[in-house]
C-alpha cells in the first residue's frame, strides 16, 4: 500500500521526534491498532450472531405472553 498523504505527515511528525520518545510513540500506535483489531473482530462476530440473538429474544417474549416462562431463582444457579 502507497504511503497516503496522512501517513506521510504522521511519519514526518514521528521523524521529528527524539528516538526514545519515538519509540514509545510507535509503542501505542501498535496498541491501538490491535485494539481497533479487535474492536472490528467483536463487531463483525456480533453482526454475524445479530439475528440469531434477536430470534432468541422474540421466541423468550412470545413464551412470557403465553405464560410458559418462569422466574429464574438465582439460588438454584
Amino acid at each position: 500500500m502507497a504511503p497516503t498523504a496522512t501517513m506521510t505527515t504522521m511519519m514526518k511528525m514521528l521523524e521529528s521526534l527524539p528516538e526514545q520518545v519515538q519509540e514509545r510513540v510507535l509503542d501505542h500506535m501498535r496498541e491501538y491498532i490491535e485494539e481497533m483489531r479487535d474492536e472490528a473482530k467483536w463487531n463483525d462476530s456480533f453482526s454475524r450472531t445479530q439475528e440469531k440473538v434477536a430470534a432468541a429474544a422474540r421466541q423468550a417474549r412470545k413464551e412470557i405472553s403465553e405464560g410458559k416462562a418462569t422466574l429464574m431463582d438465582m439460588k438454584k444457579l
